[in-house]
């Protein structure tokens, strides 16, 4: 079956990076398939991911976690988007993290710019800007601190009971978006 929706959480593959602010997108797709999948998380090379099928309501979907690292993030997604001959400003949500965004604040925009997101960078090289996102802010890293090393750490009790809140909030988000 055809789904109406494809979620890609973005992040990075292999347990060191299972808890870094990076890997947020695999959060937030995870909390989906808690509360819309219907099965488990499988293996599919043919689309470099591991997915799982869910329903919202009536609306099939498809929640998919790029197994390529961060930096190819697009080519699972055009492997997806082919595969169902879907259009990508209305068929695709990728959900990321986002450094330009207070910690905890959740954001859906229907187009736009990668920033300093390499994973966003990976999408807008193959499907242009047109294409929906959900960024979960991750806040300013430190001053004198590397971005690059900053975002794959594991942030400290406080700033992650942060990001649980702001995961929290994307079913009803997402609800919210294919209801619209």
């Amino acid at each position: 079956m055809k789904p109406s929706l494809v979620i890609i959480g973005l992040g990075n593959i292999g347990q060191s990076y299972a808890s870094t602010r990076h890997n947020v997108g695999f959060q937030a797709v995870e909390k989906l398939a808690d509360e819309f999948g219907e099965g488990d998380w499988k293996d599919k090379s043919k689309f470099k991911s591991f997915i799982v099928e869910g329903r919202v309501v009536t609306a099939p979907i498809l929640l998919a976690k790029p197994q390529t690292f961060m930096n190819l993030s697009g080519e699972s997604a055009k492997k997806l988007v082919d595969f169902f001959k879907l259009d990508p400003s209305k068929e695709l949500l990728v959900i990321c993290d986002d450094v330009d965004l207070e910690l905890g604040e959740v954001r859906l925009r229907t187009k736009g710019g990668p920033g300093t997101h390499n994973g966003l960078k990976s999408l807008v090289e193959i499907f242009g800007e047109d294409f929906p996102r959900l960024r979960i802010g991750m806040g300013q890293q430190p001053a004198g601190e590397d971005l690059s090393n900053w975002i794959l750490s594991v942030p400290p009790k406080e700033d992650a009971d942060k990001i649980a809140e702001a995961v929290d909030k994307v079913p009803e988000m997402v609800r919210e978006y294919i209801d619209s």
